[in-house]
């Protein structure tokens, strides 16, 4: 108890359990999708549904829930996210307590694959495009790019926590981060 208490005292609530409950929803659904599950299935489907469901949720709490939930929190300009680049190269990046510039954009693109992806394998489906190989080959690209920035994300996640002596990876667990 006294532990949880100390842990409490010196860490803030950033991330709320919408946000936590969607980027573990993502992490699971993507993983399924792209490495279990075979394509075209219905459980490949549900999974898919599942997925473009959490994007449908987050996309209305980015506009109405918390504050670091918020995009209006996070999301920054170009000059902004040039500056924040810059200042990565040199090893002098700020720290942040809700989502950097650089992680506000590989969130959007992650969320627009998601989007694409789940729109491309609806689609898949449907009388009109039934067997459409262009649109199967769109559908596993955009796929690939999930697994591929995803990837670039959970390194960028790795080496920030590195760099600013903290576990990222937990804080998305537990909801909380140094203050």
């Amino acid at each position: 108890m006294i532990e949880q208490e100390r842990f409490e005292a010196t860490t803030v609530r950033v991330w709320d359990p919408v946000v936590r409950i969607f980027h573990w929803t993502m992490v699971t659904g993507c993983v399924l999708n792209l490495f279990v599950l075979d394509d075209g299935k219905s459980a490949h489907r549900y999974v898919g549904y599942t997925l473009a469901a959490a994007l449908a949720v987050r996309l209305v709490w980015g506009f109405a829930g918390t504050r670091h939930a918020r995009f209006s929190d996070f999301v920054a300009g170009p000059r902004t996210t040039a500056a924040y680049l810059s200042a990565l190269v040199r090893g002098e990046e700020p720290r942040y307590i809700g989502h950097n510039p650089a992680a506000a954009v590989m969130m959007l693109t992650l969320m627009a694959l998601v989007a694409a992806t789940a729109t491309t394998g609806w689609m898949s489906g449907l009388d009109a495009f039934w067997g459409e190989e262009w649109l199967e080959e769109l559908h596993g690209a955009l796929a690939n790019g999930i697994m591929v920035l995803a990837g670039l994300h959970a390194i960028a996640a790795l080496f920030e926590s590195w760099r600013h002596r903290e576990n990222l990876v937990w804080s998305m667990v537990t909801g909380r981060k140094r203050a």
